[in-house]
């Protein structure tokens, strides 16, 4: 059997390239477990690695490599990471370092994460103030929540209080929260009892308020009579004959009367559209509108009727047609190549990554003079190990870095690109890397291994 690391006799770990290989393997997508764990001994990580790890995928044993790890800053940032393991993360709720326990608690349930059993107790009874204050924003069961409320800290017991708490509460302890020495607590609790606001003034006379954030929530109010909200037509604000220009009710003949100015760079979504955008009747309403912004509204849905795709694709609208690509995953294969091409946005490079760019036949761009359309030549599925090995010494940075880091460059190039400094940091993020080649480099970079095997 062959050795994955063949071809790495020559190879010397001297110090420039101990340090890029190290930089290189934690961003290497098929990193394993091992691997990071022998890499999170060296301490602090550049903010490119720091990134990264905060952002890749995560399965358990890479999540329990990082909540493992001797410094306190790595096990922080996975707190960060959507993709850790929830179960191994709830072992940073019991960490000796505050820290890392206040970033866990403050990570908890984001973006609708599963929450591990008993993690919420443990937090809410942590010896820090922080943490508990932390813990108090999570969905703590009554009782638990109840202690905090009564809790040593007054940022604490503010911060538990919540609407449906109170009336579970004890007279006695309301009592003594109503009477609570500190401002902060006593303010908390003012905003849980009834405050019987006043009732908003008839439509007319909020189309006549002299507060122009009256007149524009007004103007975008659809229990306002339409004729009503019309006599907004030449409000001296621009903002308020703008939300009047969106409303969902107008005819085309009264929105285009309206003199309304398209603000620069990105604009709120009209509500209608964000609620009922998915709705085919509505989603052709807007792309078919004569007003720009609830054209680009609707271009910003995930996905829409193939017919509504194609106007848009069309569309005389520059950022009609760049919402489409950023967000719609319809949006056609030739005008998200284009928007990657001629974009000079800073998310111009993310277009790589949407699920219409990568094709057949981008190959035909491997000589071509801008170098976006060279580093796309990489995403053709049928383009093999040639195309990748004209493109690792392009004159472009990017264009090189990516062909260097392509699965199908061969691996005997692939070794010799670790012995030179240029590329090393490159070749060391290939996925296609053995795990024992990445040991043996983390071997002649002089970095410990306290697990002792590869």
């Amino acid at each position: 059997m062959t050795d994955a690391s063949e071809g790495l006799d020559g190879l010397t770990g001297d110090e420039q390239l101990a340090q890029v290989w190290r930089d290189g393997l934690i961003l290497n997508p098929a990193l394993p477990a091992p691997v990071l764990a022998r890499l999170l001994t060296g301490g602090k990580l550049t903010a490119t690695a720091a990134f990264w790890l905060a952002h890749c995928s995560l399965d358990r044993d890479k999540t329990a490599a990082l909540v493992a790890s001797p410094h306190s800053d790595h096990r922080r940032l996975v707190t960060e990471n959507p993709y850790a393991d929830v179960d191994v993360l709830a072992r940073l709720a019991r960490d000796p370092e505050p820290r890392v326990r206040v970033a866990h608690a403050a990570s908890v349930g984001d973006g609708g994460r599963r929450i591990s059993e008993g993690v919420l107790e443990i937090l809410a009874a942590d010896s820090e103030p922080r943490v508990r204050r932390a813990a108090a924003r999570l969905p703590l069961p009554v009782p638990v929540r109840a202690r905090l409320a009564e809790d040593e800290d007054a940022s604490v017991r503010a911060a538990a209080l919540t609407e449906e708490l109170w009336p579970q509460l004890s007279s006695a302890v309301r009592e003594a929260l109503l009477a609570d020495p500190e401002p902060q607590v006593r303010d908390a609790v003012a905003k849980l009892l009834p405050s019987n606001p006043e009732p908003l003034p008839e439509p007319h006379l909020r189309v006549q308020d002299p507060d122009p954030r009256v007149r524009s929530r007004a103007a975008l109010d659809p229990d306002v009579p339409t004729a009503l909200a019309l006599r907004l037509a030449e409000d001296p604000d621009d903002r308020v004959r703008l939300d009047l220009s969106m409303r969902e009710d107008l005819t085309a003949e009264q929105r285009s009367s309206i003199a309304y100015v398209v603000p620069g760079g990105y604009a709120t979504t009209p509500r209608w559209i964000m609620e009922r955008g998915h709705e085919p009747d509505v989603a052709r309403r807007a792309a078919a509108s004569g007003h720009v912004l609830l054209r680009r509204g609707i271009a910003g849905r995930r996905h829409l009727p193939a017919d509504v795709v194609d106007r848009l694709a069309q569309d005389e609208d520059f950022f009609v047609k760049l919402t489409l690509c950023e967000s719609c995953q319809d949006a056609p294969h030739e005008l998200v190549l284009e928007m990657y091409t001629h974009w000079h946005g800073l998310r111009w490079s993310f277009l790589r990554v949407h699920p219409n760019f990568a094709r057949p036949g981008l190959a035909r761009f491997v000589d071509h003079p801008n170098p976006r359309l060279r580093r796309a030549a990489l995403d053709d599925p049928e383009a093999g190990p040639e195309l990748v090995m004209r493109l690792i010494d392009d004159p472009d940075a990017e264009v090189a870095r990516w062909a260097l880091r392509d699965p199908r460059l061969p691996t005997e190039e692939l070794h010799r690109r670790l012995g030179v400094p240029a590329s090393a940091r490159d070749a060391a993020a290939n996925p296609t890397l053995a795990p024992e080649t990445m040991h043996r480099l983390l071997d002649l970079a002089g970095v410990a291994n306290p697990s002792g095997t590869h």
